[in-house]
């Protein structure tokens, strides 16, 4: 009788213990990638979105890793910038993902009234409109998407996610400054940045850099060359012909809430950087522009140009975090 209640409870606790549920264990990410080159779409309120990703050949699935968007400008698209903007190679030295999405094409009306087709972010508001009947897409919903989808993929710090575009990809970046700041932890606007004087009120107060180069402005990016040493006077002066530096400034001044009298570094044979800092101590809000010499309308990359424009902005970029 002893040993068949000892059975009776063994098989009791075996039931018990069998019917236990199982603890929770996190689904493996997918691997669905390779080192090197990926092209994924995702869903984007009933559109075809694309953006590719460059996974160095050092990634390691247990380390999280910081994660650099880059921005083409218009007319171009993500594939385009992977190949020429100097960003897939300082991801695979630096071992950190790099990510080049492609924006949409529309109908639009340029500054000059003229009417074409082309790729263009979501900028708005902007010098250029769409035609009527052109619906602007969700750029701020499809950039976020994608970090989302990052993070289900690949192992990403979370902390450590920064953003470069250039020209309209610039202007993108200015409106994710306000958007998607507790999202990126530093952005660059390279050649583009806000295109209308107004206060925004951005979602955390964050590091931006403008950089642009001073042969860049002007109708058609056609004016005669700026002089480094001006920087300062084209910053303090509105209303000069060249109003993009002081408007600008203006606007990230009173949006970030910093202190409009900046001071003036760099060489001016090279790069001339003005920086703003925040009026309350905060050493993640500050404003930089960068004025490069011998810089026409292009994304500096180290063969269109002396600047190799992805090892400097991740230098610096690579300072912050998010909080």
């Amino acid at each position: 009788m002893k040993h068949r209640s000892a059975f009776m409870f063994i098989v009791a606790v075996l039931l018990i213990t069998g019917c236990k549920p199982k603890e929770s264990v996190t689904d493996p990410k997918p691997t669905d990638y390779v080192a090197g080159k990926n092209r994924f779409t995702t869903q984007i309120d009933g559109d075809t979105r694309e953006y590719y990703v460059h996974v160095p050949s050092r990634y390691n699935a247990n380390v999280a890793t910081p994660v650099v968007f880059m921005l083409h400008g218009t007319s171009g698209d993500g594939e385009k910038f992977y190949n020429i903007s100097g960003w897939k190679e300082v991801g695979e030295t630096e071992n950190i993902l790099t990510v080049f999405p492609s924006s949409w094409r529309y109908c639009i009306i340029d500054q000059g009234g003229v009417q074409l087709t082309t790729t263009k972010w979501n900028s708005q508001p902007a010098e250029w409109q769409p035609c009527a009947g052109d619906q602007l897409r969700d750029d701020v919903k499809f950039l976020s998407t994608i970090i989302s989808e990052l993070k289900s993929r690949f192992n990403v710090d979370s902390k450590r996610i920064y953003l470069a575009g250039f020209s309209n990809g610039g202007q993108m970046a200015a409106k994710c400054t306000i958007a998607m700041s507790d999202k990126f932890a530093a952005i660059v606007e390279s050649a583009g940045s806000f295109s209308t004087d107004t206060t925004w009120t951005p979602l955390r107060k964050m590091p931006v850099t403008f950089q642009i180069g001073n042969e860049d402005y002007g109708p058609g990016n056609t004016g005669p060359t700026i002089p480094l040493s001006k920087l300062d006077t084209l910053l303090r002066t509105p209303n000069l012909p060249i109003t993009k530096f002081h408007r600008i400034a203006s606007v990230h001044v009173r949006s970030f809430e910093l202190n409009p009298n900046f001071t003036i570094s760099g060489d001016t044979n090279t790069v001339s950087i003005a920086t703003y800092t925040s009026l309350t101590p905060n050493p993640n809000n500050s404003f930089r522009v960068a004025l490069i010499k011998g810089l026409a309308h292009s994304y500096p990359n180290g063969s269109n140009h002396w600047l190799e424009g992805a090892k400097v902005d991740w230098a610096w970029m690579k300072n912050y975090t998010l909080p």
